[in-house]
């Protein structure tokens, strides 16, 4: 994917001030301090696009980004950050579910976990409602290059093991440092986004 263009359009704090243009949308959800900033901007060939919270949980708010002036890159608020208090982490919560269930032009969604360790409860509680919702999902191990050759196969397949009841069982390795699975990924992406068209 050559990517000509990239900006930032809004956050929105509520789904009713979406954008209202026809374009498809790809979201990007994981938990807070996973990588999804860097991700999205070894995506898009840009270092500051997409900010990189030093603070996880940070992220309050769902960004749109207009790539291409065709399809939008949307940043969820991560989860599973524990310093939040319960009240905020509902409103997040809820912001999630409103824009997973409302948005009309929701192609799919990247779920990121850390390549590192086994995937969360979290995370599996999420796949579970976005396949029972019928949402198609990537599934992306970051942090790949933090490992070696041989533990990334073993974390893969210890990874996919866990996902053996979903549709999205598999995993791209994936490094923001090195761009490790990026051209796999962007073929994921487009497939989705062909699909969107047909």
């Amino acid at each position: 994917m050559k990517i000509t263009s990239a900006e930032f359009i809004k956050s929105i704090a509520d789904t009713g001030q979406m954008p209202r243009d026809s374009f498809p949308q790809i979201a990007f959800a994981g938990r807070s301090n996973v990588g999804k900033s860097s991700l999205m901007n070894s995506l898009l060939n840009r270092k500051k696009l997409v900010q990189v919270s030093s603070t996880p949980g940070k992220t309050r708010l769902i960004n749109f980004f207009l790539i291409n002036n065709s399809f939008y890159f949307v940043d969820l608020p991560g989860y599973g950050y524990a310093k939040v208090s319960k009240q905020m982490y509902k409103s997040w919560q809820k912001l999630l579910e409103n824009y997973l269930q409302q948005s009309k032009k929701l192609t799919g969604i990247v779920v990121l976990i850390d390549l590192r360790h086994l995937i969360t409860e979290a995370d599996l509680q999420l796949i579970d409602w976005l396949e029972h919702n019928k949402l198609p999902v990537i599934i992306v191990g970051t942090k790949s290059d933090k490992l070696s050759k041989s533990k990334i196969i073993h974390h893969k397949k210890q990874n996919e093991f866990q996902l053996k009841k979903y549709n999205c069982c598999k995993i791209i390795p994936y490094s923001s440092v090195t761009g490790a699975g990026k051209s796999e990924l962007w073929s994921d992406l487009m497939l989705l986004l062909d699909k969107k068209k047909t």
